[in-house]
């Protein structure tokens, strides 16, 4: 399984939180990271949007073929995201664009079993491996980007 988590790119203060729109170097961060993760993702990976207006620009930056749900939302947890994702059972690759603290709450429970949190940078993706064999169960940080980089 490959769980991606890409927090939306730069947006603009106001109200209401759901309502607000990417700035213009939103817009370019957003367009920088889907051209570095068009030809890095892998075939038929599920996109899972927070309804916040600033998280469906970034991911229409990549793709329209997404489902908009509440489970990675702006009030969610790490563990509903999880658990929507079907981590880590899920047979294909999932890409969730949502929020901070709670995708930084995500990776903290990956990386070290608990919900302290990393910050994750505007318009940045971390990547994640999970593997399996026979005695052995493995989470895999396979990439840190965030979109100055790309």
């Amino acid at each position: 399984m490959e769980l991606i988590l890409w927090r939306h790119a730069e947006a603009e203060d106001g109200f209401p939180d759901t309502a607000r729109k990417l700035t213009e170097k939103g817009l370019k961060q957003a367009h920088n990271m889907a051209q570095w993760l068009k030809p890095r993702l892998p075939k038929n990976t599920r996109i899972m949007v927070s309804s916040a207006k600033r998280a469906q620009q970034t991911a229409l930056a990549l793709s329209n073929h997404f489902e908009t749900t509440q489970e990675v939302g702006t009030s969610t947890t790490a563990d509903r995201i999880l658990a929507a994702a079907n981590w880590p059972y899920e047979e294909s690759s999932i890409l969730v664009v949502g929020h901070q603290p709670t995708l930084g709450n995500v990776a903290a429970s990956l990386i070290c079993q608990n919900h302290a949190g990393f910050s994750i940078k505007k318009g940045a993706i971390w990547w994640f491996s999970y593997k399996q064999s026979a005695d052995t169960e493995n989470t895999i940080l396979r990439a840190v980007i965030s979109p100055d980089m790309v």
